[in-house]
């Protein structure tokens, strides 16, 4: 009995070290592992054009009197189920981890050259984390302003999304919160409000909607403090549809 209880005991001994060791890795050392894997890719194609080209190529024109809308952004518009929040068949060109000078990048074979009405962008939490390096708000700001401006000249109207809120309640919440200052949210916010409303693009606001009593992230729309869960995009998916109905009247004459 005893010898069966030591053996047992082995694959426990195991998890209680991987556990420690997940708890002692600091945000810092969290960021550089993601860095890490992602070192090639960004090597070789820094705006991971690849991910969509084929796809790109393979979309037909858009059909007469049809309003395309493409969701341009990171991971949360990534794993964005579009087809089950919306009943029309949007398009997802969304990348995990991106920054906007990624999207600024990919912004013309993955949004302006697919012909869509209207364009739904959300970026910024992973500039602020610093994923392809430190990033101050003035360059986070040019950016979105640079496709904004991009679209615009192409007859794309615009919609730019708030950054969502983040969360620390839970134990995988806490390196990805502690990436993303919550006052640099704010103040990126501010600034994305400010812009829309002097230049004709539609603001986005999720963040208003989903942030709790504390400024946070409400829990219970995230388990990890970044990435909406479902309940989380049952929020976002009639504020986008509210947002993209906006744009789309605002180009009738």
């Amino acid at each position: 009995m005893r010898r069966r209880i030591a053996i047992s005991a082995v694959p426990f001994l195991f998890l209680l070290t991987a556990l420690a060791q997940q708890q002692t890795t600091t945000p810092e050392q969290a960021l550089q592992k993601y860095r890490d894997s992602k070192a090639a890719t960004l090597r070789d194609d820094f705006g991971e054009l690849a991910r969509y080209r084929d796809a790109d190529a393979a979309l037909k024109p858009p059909a007469p009197g049809e309003n395309r809308v493409v969701f341009f952004g990171d991971s949360i518009t990534d794993i964005w189920h579009l087809d089950e929040s919306f009943p029309k068949p949007y398009i997802n060109r969304g990348i995990g981890g991106q920054t906007t000078p990624q999207m600024l990048l990919r912004f013309r074979q993955d949004v302006v050259d697919l012909h869509p009405k209207v364009v739904v962008i959300l970026a910024g939490t992973n500039d602020i984390a610093g994923n392809t390096g430190p990033m101050r708000l003035e360059d986070i700001e040019a950016n979105y302003a640079s496709m904004a401006e991009i679209a615009r000249a192409n007859n794309v109207r615009v919609v730019l999304s708030s950054v969502m809120p983040v969360h620390n309640y839970t134990p995988q919440s806490q390196n990805l919160f502690a990436q993303r200052s919550p006052a640099k949210i704010l103040e990126l916010n501010r600034w994305l409000k400010n812009y829309c409303a002097a230049n004709g693009c539609v603001y986005l606001d999720y963040f208003s909607a989903m942030v709790d009593d504390k400024g946070l992230l409400k829990r219970e729309l995230a388990d990890d403090g970044l990435h909406p869960n479902a309940a989380g995009y049952k929020i976002m998916a009639p504020l986008a549809e509210a947002a993209i109905r906006n744009a789309i009247e605002a180009t009738k004459p």
